[in-house]
């Protein structure tokens, strides 16, 4: 009976398993695959949204091998973005020399995202971006001028809210529609602005990783612009313009010692937290150049670039520099870590000091010697007793042209004199 048994048991197995082997796969569903989005090197007309309407800026995208680099361009502006990450359908760039940092989603030709810009006090901005590729104009594809010109220098007075008056000089360039220039205040100067005069109305704009500015004027029949300058999302000022070639801002309140003060006096940390002293030996018998910087303020990059090859070419003769830096942050390590980037975009190795938050308050009383503090940066010169011999308010970048060359001759001339002084 087993024997039976088990002869029956065998074929079944063996017809099962053939059955098995025989019974064809079910076909399993392949997934698609979406290609990422490619990032399109190539020109852009980028947009930020202000309360104002449409700041516009120029965007190039190059590649470089396997990293992606931004230029931002601002009428002859042309500013290089390195710090770039593409992953997936997401453009990061951080700003150079800033924390202020560009998010966008990439789609076919189109960038959608915003741009935040970090403030005091925690009142960061995020302002909607967006660009499209291969489209060139800044504000309109065909600005008319008709015979309108705003070329020259302008006498400027914006409405402050406390109804008082601040100055300005404008200085503009017109070719057809398209128009270029700055505009100079006493604490510094707007930088490169670039846009177009259309229909009677003037449209500028820059945007830098720093600044966000937007102004329309309307120019009307006796020559006057008047309009409105807007800065980020939380800055809007109305503004006069009167065409003045004598315009200036000689009358400008400056930063000066007080009367009664001692020799200049402090100790902040550098960027490990290690206090550091103006009468320390390593700036004895040296002529020492003190500027009053945040790494927020676009004028203060404008004055790094240039006091950074300055340094190197003059420390062996006797120069020192010491940047106290003023951040948005009162947390040290957040301040450290801001002036930290600034310093390695610009290529800064003379000293940086935290000294306080971005307050031009904050400014004054970390520094009791001097009598008021009116812009970020405001630069003292010393000579070799540790004496203050020049103080200068605000910083006129590279932007203002002959201004800027000016006062960077001034800047040599009063290191030699006090070099020279032995």
């Amino acid at each position: 009976m087993r024997h039976a048994l088990r002869s029956c048991c065998v074929p079944l197995a063996i017809v099962l398993a053939l059955a098995a082997c025989s019974r064809q796969p079910a076909e399993m569903p392949v997934p698609e695959t979406e290609e990422a989005p490619v990032l399109l090197p190539g020109h852009y007309r980028a947009t930020l949204q202000l309360p104002g309407g449409e700041l516009p800026f120029g965007l190039e995208i190059v590649r470089l091998g396997d990293r992606d680099l931004l230029y931002i361009e601002n009428g002859s502006e042309r500013l290089a973005v390195e710090d770039v990450q593409v992953e997936g359908n997401t453009l990061t760039a951080r700003m150079p020399g800033y924390e202020n940092r560009l998010t966008a989603t990439i789609d076919g030709e189109s960038l959608a995202g915003e741009f935040l810009l970090v403030k005091r006090d925690g009142k960061d901005q995020r302002i909607p971006f967006s660009a499209r590729h291969g489209v060139s104009y800044r504000f309109f594809e065909q600005p008319s001028p008709g015979d309108a010109s705003v070329a020259g220098r302008w006498s400027v007075t914006f409405a402050e809210p406390d109804g008082q008056g601040s100055p300005g000089v404008a200085e503009l360039q017109q070719d057809g529609g398209i128009v270029t220039g700055t505009i100079l205040t006493p604490i510094g100067d707007h930088r490169y602005l670039a846009g177009e005069l259309h229909d009677g109305e003037l449209f500028l704009s820059t945007f830098d990783g720093g600044n966000a500015y937007l102004y329309h004027a309307r120019l009307d029949p006796s020559g006057v612009l008047g309009g409105t300058f807007w800065s980020g999302l939380a800055w809007r000022q109305g503004f006069v313009a009167h065409r003045n070639e004598a315009a200036s801002l000689a009358d400008a309140p400056a930063t000066a010692m007080r009367g009664d003060a001692p020799k200049l006096e402090f100790t902040f940390p550098d960027l490990d937290g290690q206090p550091v002293s103006l009468a320390d030996p390593r700036f004895a018998g040296k002529v020492v150049v003190i500027a009053l910087a945040g790494s927020w303020c676009p004028n203060c990059h404008d004055e790094a670039a240039f006091l950074a090859p300055w340094y190197q070419r003059n420390r062996a003769r006797g120069l020192e520099v010491i940047s106290l830096m003023f951040e948005h942050f009162g947390d040290f390590e957040r301040a450290a870590t801001a002036t930290r980037l600034f310093r390695e975009d610009l290529g800064i190795d003379y000293t940086t000091l935290i000294a306080g938050v971005s307050n031009k308050d904050d400014a004054a009383k970390k520094l009791p010697q001097l009598d008021a503090v009116y812009a970020f940066p405001t630069t003292l010169f010393l000579d070799r007793a540790g004496r203050v011999r020049y103080i200068h308010t605000g910083f006129a970048g590279p932007a203002t042209g002959e201004h800027y060359r000016e006062l960077t001759q001034k800047f040599d001339s009063m290191l030699e004199q006090l070099l020279a002084e032995g």
